[in-house]
This record gives C-alpha cells, sequence and structure tokens, in this order.
C-alpha cells in the first residue's frame, strides 16, 4: 500500500474506523497524523494505533498529501478558515466525511479551488461493514480518485456517483440506511417475545436473521426478489406474513420515507452552502 502521508482533522468515531482500517490494511502508523482538541482522545489514538496525534490543525498539516475533513458540519466553516492559508501553495487531496458540506462551500471555505472528494459513509463503518458513496470534483485526477477510494474501502463497500447530488441519495439510502434495519429488528425481536419468546433468544435470533439474510444478498447472484421467492412457498407462513406487509403497502411507505431523508439532506446541504 502507498505510504502517502494522510493527516485526519478531528479524531471522532469516523476518523478513529478509518485510521483502524488503514493500518489493519497495512498502512504504515508514521505516515498518519491526526488532530483532535481532546486530550483523551489524542492519547487513545496514539496508545491503540501509533499514530501521531495533535492538539494543533494546522501543526497537523505538515507534509499533508492527504488532507481528511472529519469534522462536525458546524464546525467546518472555521476548521476551514483555520487551514486555508497553509493549503493553497500546497494543494493536497482534500477527502470530505462532513455530512451535507457540498465541494463548492468547502472550496469557498479554502479559498482555493482543491481536489476534493466528497464521502458519505455510514456507521457500520466503525466495524469495517460500511456502505459508502464517493464523489469526485473536477479538480481530482484519477491517481487523487485512487487514492480516496483506498483509504475509505479500508472500512467497507466503495461505490462511485457520478453527480454530486446523488451523495443525498447516497445520504437517505446508506446513510441513514442503517437505522431502517435497526427498527425493523427492533420490532421483529417485539414481535418473537409478544409470541412468547424470551428476551435473549428473541434478540439473537433476530440479529442472525438479518445478518444470514444479508450474506446470502451479498455473495447470492440472485436479486432480493429471486431470494424472497425462493423463501416464500405457496400458501405457507411466509406468503401469509408477507401479505400483511403488502396490505400496508410497505413498499411505498420504504419510498416515502427514502425521499423524505434524501430531501432533509438536500435543506441541510443548502444551508451550509449559504453559511459565510
Amino acid at each position: 500500500m502507498s505510504t502517502a502521508n494522510i493527516r485526519f482533522i478531528g479524531g471522532g468515531n469516523m476518523a478513529t474506523s478509518l485510521i483502524a482500517g488503514l493500518i489493519a490494511d497495512g498502512y504504515a502508523p508514521h505516515a498518519i497524523q491526526v488532530s483532535d482538541p481532546s486530550p483523551e482522545r489524542r492519547q487513545a489514538l496514539q496508545a491503540g494505533f501509533g499514530v501521531r496525534a495533535l492538539a494543533d490543525n494546522v501543526e497537523a498539516l505538515a507534509e499533508a498529501e492527504t488532507l481528511v475533513l472529519c469534522v462536525k458540519p458546524q464546525l467546518a466553516a472555521s476548521v476551514c478558515a483555520e487551514l486555508a492559508p497553509l493549503l493553497s501553495d500546497r494543494r493536497p487531496l482534500i477527502v470530505s466525511v462532513m455530512a451535507g458540506v457540498p465541494e463548492r462551500t468547502i472550496q469557498r471555505w479554502l479559498g482555493a479551488p482543491l481536489p476534493i472528494v466528497r464521502a458519505m459513509p455510514n456507521t457500520p463503518a466503525m466495524v469495517q461493514t460500511g456502505a459508502i458513496g464517493l464523489h469526485a470534483g473536477p479538480e481530482v485526477d484519477a491517481e487523487g480518485r485512487n487514492r480516496a477510494e483506498t483509504i475509505l474501502r479500508a472500512v467497507g463497500l466503495v461505490r462511485w456517483v457520478e453527480e454530486e447530488s446523488h451523495i443525498d441519495a447516497v445520504t437517505a439510502i446508506s446513510g441513514s440506511g442503517p437505522a431502517y434495519f435497526f427498527l425493523f429488528m427492533e420490532a421483529l425481536e417485539q414481535a418473537a417475545i409478544d409470541l412468547g419468546l424470551d428476551g435473549e433468544t428473541a434478540r439473537l435470533l433476530t440479529i442472525q436473521t438479518a445478518l444470514g439474510a444479508a450474506k446470502m444478498a451479498m455473495e447470492s447472484a440472485d436479486p432480493p426478489a429471486r431470494l424472497r421467492e425462493q423463501v416464500t412457498s405457496p400458501g405457507g407462513t411466509t406468503e401469509r406474513a408477507l401479505a400483511v406487509f403488502d396490505e400496508a403497502d410497505l413498499r411505498a411507505l420504504v419510498e416515502r420515507a427514502a425521499r423524505a431523508a434524501r430531501d432533509r439532506a438536500v435543506e441541510l446541504s443548502k444551508t451550509l452552502s449559504e453559511a459565510p
């Protein structure tokens, strides 16, 4: 793996996951630096991964070839303003995992048309099973795309989208998606308890069933519709249960939910793009 220097601004959960994934993939700890205002977090990063952790964002930029912005969106403008004077000449690749912050807004805050890859990871990235959408701005060359993909691939599956607006759809599907599955698991677990199973049995059967279904869908060449049909015997228990979902128009409800999440992502992006 390349040893290009990577600098993380922000050392929270997503940065920690990315660092863990990179090191597990063979990336050299000495090539990674991270800045974070929390002494406890810096100590944990240094002790856990052998990377250098700093309190100062500007000091962390030394020799940066790739800069990964992992700060909260509400802090993004001030952090970018702090970094801007040092970036116009160095022009590192910027990888942003800041939710809802458009590429042009980041460039405006940084004061230069820098190469930016915008990433939308999700929380399963914390256990290296993330689903991540990426979009590259026009300033990003093939080497920059490869570098960004290498970093994000360390924590899960990566897919590129052609239009930046599609990141809002990624947000609605994989960004928010874990919560949808958790809600269904929560409901199924409660249904199992209501049917008489004890809580631990209900929980474990629900989780393992979700894991098994996802694994089958990932490893099979068949689409989910075909896998569903294979489980559904005519006149059987599964058919009876699915009929209840159809009666409630589950598909339309899921589409409405996804559109609502996408629309909210668009609203948040617009708000941040208008920030000074």
